[in-house]
C-alpha cells in the first residue's frame, strides 16, 4: 500500500465498524504520506451511486464489487464477493472485521497501541455478531453508539481519536437504554410483527435497541419469519430498512432493496419517494411479492405511485 497514494478514502457510515476502519485508515496514509486524505462516510444506496472518478483510492467496509476494480485501488474488506480482482489490489477476510483488517496493516507500520487493541477488538465482537465472546454484550454497547449519535457526530465528539471512545462516559447511556429498553422493546415488539412476504417478517418498534430486539426475536424463535426487517426515518426524511436472519438468508433481500452488508446482518436506503413508515412498508410488500394481485409493470411505476401519494 506503501505505493498507492490514495486521492480519498472511502468507508460505511452506518456502523462503528466504518468509523474504526476508516479513521484508521486515514492514520496509515498520514503515516506512509505526510499528508491529510480526506474521508467520505456513504450509505449503501447512495454508494451505489457515488461517481468513482478518482485516479488513486482507498475503499473499507464495502463489498468489492466489478466498479471498484481499478488501477491504483485499494479496498480492504471483509463481506463475501464472487469478484475476483484484476487490477485493483483486494484485502479480504470473511473472518474479521474491517477495522480488524484495517488495523492489521496499522500495525505493521507501528500504528498499534494497547487502547486501539481494546477498541479493535470490541468492534470485531459486536460487527461480526460473536454471540459466544465473554465481551459481546459490551461490544454492542459499543456499536450502539454510532447507531443513536451518528458516525460524524460521534467522529467530532472524539476530535476523530477514536480511542477516545473507550469507557466513553455515553456507554452509561447505551448500558442503561440496553437494560431498561430492551426488555420492554422486546415485549412490545413480539406482538407486533406483520407479514411482508411468506419469508420476511417487518418487526414494528416503539422503544430498545431495534438489532438486539431482533436478535432476540430470532434467537429464541419468537416468529415463523426467517428474515426480519425494522424501519426508521432519518432526520433528512430517508427511511432505512435493516434486515436480520440467523442462515444468510437476509443477504439475499437486502440485494433485492439495492442494499448490502453481512450474511445475517445488512441493510438498505430506500427511494427517496419513500416517506413514511407506512409507505415503507407497502413499498416492501409489492417488491417482496411481485406476484401478488397488484403486480408492477416496472420499478418506476411503483416509484410513481408513491410521488403521487406523497406530493
Amino acid at each position: 500500500m506503501e505505493s498507492l497514494k490514495p486521492e480519498i478514502i472511502f468507508t460505511h457510515e452506518s456502523d462503528l465498524d466504518g468509523l474504526v476502519a476508516g479513521v484508521l485508515l486515514q492514520r496509515l496514509a498520514r503515516k506512509l504520506f505526510d499528508t491529510e486524505v480526506r474521508l467520505e462516510a456513504w450509505h449503501y444506496n447512495a454508494w451505489k451511486q457515488r461517481d468513482l472518478r478518482e485516479s488513486s483510492a482507498w475503499v473499507t467496509d464495502f463489498t468489492f464489487e466489478p466498479r471498484l476494480d481499478k488501477r491504483n485501488w485499494v479496498v480492504v474488506d471483509h463481506h463475501v464477493t464472487e469478484v475476483k480482482p484484476t487490477q485493483a489490489q483486494l484485502i479480504h477476510d470473511v473472518n474479521k472485521s474491517a477495522g480488524l483488517l484495517c488495523y492489521e496493516l496499522c500495525r505493521d507500520y507501528g500504528l498499534g497501541s494497547p487502547a486501539l487493541d481494546r477498541l479493535v477488538q470490541l468492534n470485531n465482537v459486536a460487527d461480526l455478531f460473536l454471540e459466544d465472546d465473554p465481551d459481546f454484550v459490551l461490544a454492542g454497547d459499543y456499536a450502539s453508539l454510532v447507531k443513536i449519535y451518528g458516525f460524524w457526530n460521534l467522529h467530532a465528539l472524539v476530535n476523530g481519536e477514536i480511542e477516545r471512545l473507550l469507557d466513553h462516559p455515553l456507554l452509561e447511556v447505551m448500558a442503561t437504554k440496553r437494560r431498561i429498553e430492551d426488555p420492554l422493546g422486546y415485549e412490545w415488539s413480539r406482538n407486533n410483527i406483520s407479514e411482508l412476504s411468506p419469508t420476511v417478517g417487518y418487526v414494528d418498534t416503539v422503544v430498545g435497541n431495534n438489532n438486539q430486539i431482533v436478535h432476540q426475536l430470532l434467537e429464541r424463535q419468537a416468529t415463523r419469519y426467517p428474515v426480519l426487517v425494522t424501519l426508521f426515518r432519518r432526520a433528512n426524511g430517508v427511511i432505512i430498512a435493516s434486515l436480520r436472519s440467523r442462515n444468510g438468508e437476509a443477504h439475499k433481500v437486502a440485494v433485492r432493496l439495492q442494499g448490502g452488508g453481512h450474511a445475517n446482518a445488512c441493510g438498505a436506503v430506500l427511494p427517496k419517494a419513500v416517506r413514511t413508515i407506512p409507505d415503507a412498508v407497502q413499498y416492501l410488500r409489492q417488491v417482496l411479492n411481485p406476484t401478488s394481485e397488484t403486480p408492477l409493470n416496472s420499478m418506476a411505476e411503483l416509484f410513481g405511485s408513491l410521488e403521487g401519494k406523497t406530493s
